[in-house]
């Protein structure tokens, strides 16, 4: 199997982390090193991060670059990649040192899940670390479609209601992108 890497993205509310468990609950996907999104589990660990944007962002990247680093070229899927911290902090990506087409060069996909927000209040849910606003997340929407969007093998699953459809639709595209 060729190294894959492969980011799947999306604005709070996307279906990223469920999608993302389902992925990794299924065996024909076991060939993949699965990479857990480090922004909630940040959180969860340190809420004083909420107001250090940047140190947030700046420690997010480092360690995914470390962890991705560390399995030495095993093909992976990952809940976010290093440009996901850019759309909440632009300013890092000169501060770190990176441009958006380096980044670009250590994946080998993107999977962007589209935000149920875009749906409705129905749809869209906070909680302790979901906090923004449904216009919010929104910008976040755009501002991820916008960092992501030119990557050579960018594919955007757009929301629905049926979780499932979309689930299954991603599992497809998945199998596609790595055939």
């Amino acid at each position: 199997m060729q190294n894959h890497a492969i980011v799947i993205t999306g604005a709070p509310a996307s279906g990223k982390t469920a999608c993302f468990e389902a992925l990794k609950a299924d065996p024909q996907f076991s060939c993949f090193v699965f990479f857990d999104e480090l922004a909630r589990q940040l959180l969860e660990n340190n809420p004083k991060y909420r107001f250090h944007t940047d140190d947030f962002h700046r420690e997010i990247y480092r360690l995914q670059v470390q962890r991705e680093d560390e399995i030495k070229n095993k093909p992976f899927i990952t809940d976010r990649g290093t440009l996901d911290g850019f759309t909440f902090c632009p300013n890092l990506i000169s501060a770190i040192g990176t441009t958006i087409e380096e980044e670009y060069q250590r994946y080998t996909a993107i999977i962007h899940l589209g935000t149920t927000a875009s749906l409705g209040k129905k749809y869209y849910e906070n909680d302790n670390i979901r906090t923004e606003p449904i216009e919010k997340v929104m910008e976040l929407e755009k501002a991820t479609t916008e960092i992501w969007g030119k990557h050579p093998n960018f594919n955007l699953l757009p929301a629905e209601p049926d979780f499932e459809n979309k689930l299954i639709k991603l599992k497809i595209l998945v199998k596609q992108l790595t055939a």
